[in-house]
């Protein structure tokens, strides 16, 4: 009898799509989440578990254990080969979609990241949260929602989390329940397990785009303007020292990764992330990553460490992934000593936030600075604070483009070169602009020196005129 049969299969039912397990599709085409609209008998599940982990099994034993899996055309090949004959040995008889779907989820446990597999490949999806083995939620277009894929077991899912951060040499387990990590096209990846999660291992995935968004896209998507990336470009060349600010998932790395495309070729570039992310495309790039401690506690080096460091490379331009600690100090000094044009990202709420954030920073480095000192360090060495923003429909924007002018008093003085000014809501969309206020920054002598001569109409004058 055929497993189709003994399945008690219906015309458009899936094969094993119960909320444990991956779907395979019933012969009907369209993706993953698509070909699951019921739930199977438990007779079918239980079917469809026991071959996918016996053909699986027999398939891990029977390959050679130094196979190297890199190699991604030539092990697919093998273990189609040793597939086609497992099934033929033990007189297993399936359609010829339900034949590849089923070659593809065990594909995907033997190499890659099983259930996340169709997720990764998705391109409409941005980000991937696992809560739990059994519940998956993703965003699309800024709008979270749950989807019917799930891990077998607790278990289950540690393997992934284990496969992901074991080629990076970083560990997790009970006395390390938490990392930081990467997929090889440079996802962010962030791992949580017991007993600091109670609901079991807990992912979370941030996709990175295959080919890493331009200006262009930008400003296609609404995130930013013509106006203000043709300033942004004068203010890259011309070695203004630049922070990208915003919460979470606002787009602050990928908003970084496009100004830093405005560097010049012929400069050295040294880049400082916990997990590099960032996708520069000059040719003189040197990319730091840093190292959490080893099992004794030992072996740490911290971002702090790297932008010490990374003084000695002989840089022209240093580009930190991200300031969240002491290392903001020696960010500063590095500014305020040579190194203009320099880059980093912030998480703050507002221009004012990110200031005041980054004067904790700094105290976080334990020297013991007064507080004017340190506004000092920071209006001297910062030119323009980009803030950007997660809308309430789910767009990313760039709401401000600031200047630090200096300081009055004991204040930090800034001006918005450019603002969002919302207009409306329509159609769930947020309806708005950024704009040019009308102000031009104090550091135009630099951008002229560069031999960058910008016209008055980026900056709003030519139409304030006109009124």
């Amino acid at each position: 009898m055929s497993l189709l049969r003994r399945l008690d299969r219906k015309p458009g039912d899936s094969v094993g799509a119960g909320p444990g397990e991956p779907k395979v599709p019933a012969g009907n085409g369209g993706s993953v989440e698509q070909n699951v609209q019921r739930r199977p008998v438990p007779q079918a599940r239980d079917a469809y578990m026991d071959l996918k982990n016996r053909v699986q099994n027999r398939l891990i034993a029977e390959m050679d254990p130094a196979t190297d899996v890199s190699r991604t055309a030539e092990v697919r090949q093998t273990i189609k080969a040793m597939y086609d004959e497992i099934l033929q040995e033990e007189s297993i008889i399936l359609g010829r979609r339900e034949r590849d779907a089923l070659f593809e989820v065990i594909v995907a446990e033997i190499m890659g990241l099983g259930p996340l597999e169709p997720l990764l490949a998705d391109e409409t999806i941005t980000e991937i949260m696992v809560n739990g083995p059994k519940k998956i939620f993703v965003e699309r277009a800024g709008v979270i929602q749950r989807v019917n894929v799930a891990f077998e077991s607790d278990e289950h899912l540690m393997r992934i989390i284990e496969r992901i951060v074991a080629p990076l040499g970083r560990r997790i387990d009970e006395s390390s329940p938490t990392v930081d990590a990467r997929l090889k096209d440079g996802s962010r990846v962030n791992a949580v397990i017991p007993p600091i999660s109670l609901q079991g291992p807990v992912l979370t995935v941030r996709k990175f785009f295959k080919k890493p968004l331009s200006v262009d896209d930008l400003i296609r998507f609404g995130t930013t303007t013509e106006e203000s990336m043709e300033f942004l470009r004068a203010a890259v060349i011309s070695k203004t020292n630049i922070i990208v600010s915003g919460g979470t998932g606002t787009g602050k790395t990928t908003f970084l990764n496009v100004l830093s495309g405005y560097i010049p070729s012929e400069e050295r570039i040294i880049t400082i992330e916990n997990a590099a992310e960032l996708q520069l495309r000059q040719e003189h790039v040197v990319i730091l990553e840093s190292r959490p401690p080893n099992v004794e506690g030992r072996g740490e080096i911290s971002i702090r460490d790297l932008v010490i460091n990374a003084l000695r490379m002989r840089p022209d331009r240093i580009v930190v992934g991200e300031c969240r600690g002491g290392e903001a100090l020696d960010m500063l000094q590095a500014m305020n000593t040579g190194h203009d044009g320099s880059m980093t990202t912030i998480h703050a709420n507002n221009t004012r936030d990110s200031l005041a954030r980054l004067e904790t920073l700094v105290l976080m480095a334990g020297m013991e600075l007064p507080h004017r000192a340190i506004r000092e360090q920071v209006a001297a060495a910062i030119d323009l604070i980009v803030q950007l923003e997660r809308l309430r429909d789910g767009s990313r924007r760039v709401v401000s483009v600031t200047e630090v002018q200096g300081m009055e008093g004991d204040v930090i003085t800034t001006a918005d070169i450019f603002k969002f000014e919302q207009s409306g809501f329509e159609e769930g969309r947020v309806i708005g602009r950024l704009r040019p206020t009308g102000i031009r920054p104090k550091f135009m002598d630099k951008i002229e020196q560069a031999g960058i001569h910008l016209p008055p109409s980026i900056f709003g004058v030519a139409q304030r005129l006109k009124f």
